[in-house]
């Protein structure tokens, strides 16, 4: 068994390389020729703005320093009105500069960017995936999910999942009717709009109870999408909603 299992990884490896003789793994920012399939090249690396520690354990924002986190390493805003899920994380800043993956995996087809992303959010959300049972993506409406062809939250998820070895729910969640895009709206309207516009698909409901979740997504700006769906999961049941993220907007849009 131990030879066929070396075999096999051979092969894997040695497909790999041809690949990469191929295609050679290139920056999923600017398409120049990178070492391995998951790197920035050097000069794009120094734009990246990576969140780390230390950050809000609520909402996933980065802060300055560790004197601006406090003890607490809640913002003020999350002190203000607490969030419903439990902790959440970010692997980058929504900025230009992460746009340019995001924007071009949900509106151009740029699929192979849900897996590049993936890799630093697992590293973002390590504490949280390892305590996870299940990981559930946000929903897209049947005619958002029609026209686009695919969920970029579940395409996260996925390869989070993949990386985490931890289960993925994709349809756990749906969206009971459509609404528009939220991009341009402002907290309270966000708020309104998916108001009771998500719920837990039937047939699903009975995996979700006592079991701690990891809701996925592309961006957290205002959570109201995010606070929806927690609210429906915590009231189906789940033990714990945690809340990890491709990237997070700045704390003045949060």
């Amino acid at each position: 068994m131990r030879s066929i299992n070396a075999l096999a990884a051979l092969t894997l490896a040695s497909g790999r390389v041809m690949l990469d003789l191929v295609l050679p793994p290139q920056c999923p920012t600017c398409d120049v020729v990178v070492g391995d399939v998951g790197r920035f090249c050097a000069d794009c690396f120094k734009r990246a703005a990576f969140i780390v520690e230390p950050s809000c354990v609520r909402c996933g924002v980065g802060f300055s320093s560790t004197g601006e986190a406090g003890l607490s390493r809640v913002c003020p805003g999350c002190l203000e009105a607490p969030p419903v899920w439990s902790r959440a994380r970010a692997a980058l800043a929504y900025n230009d500069f992460s746009k340019n993956l995001i924007l071009p995996l949900k509106y151009a087809d740029r699929t192979e960017n849900a897996r590049f992303l993936a890799l630093h959010m697992a590293r973002a959300g390590a504490a949280l995936l390892s305590q996870a049972d299940l990981l559930l993506p946000v929903p897209l409406h049947r005619k958002r999910l029609f026209s686009r062809r695919y969920n970029q939250a579940a395409l996260l998820a996925l390869h989070v999942g993949r990386l985490s070895q931890r289960t993925v729910l994709v349809d756990g969640l749906e969206r009971t009717r459509s609404t528009r895009s939220l991009a341009a709206s402002a907290r309270e309207e966000r708020a309104a709009l998916v108001a009771d516009a998500i719920a837990i698909r039937d047939s699903r409901a009975a995996l979700l109870r006592g079991r701690r979740i990891v809701l996925v997504d592309d961006v957290l700006t205002t959570g109201a999408t995010a606070a929806v769906c927690t609210e429906a999961l915590l009231a189906a049941g789940a033990t714990s909603v945690d809340l990890l993220v491709a990237a997070r907007a700045a704390r003045a849009t949060a």
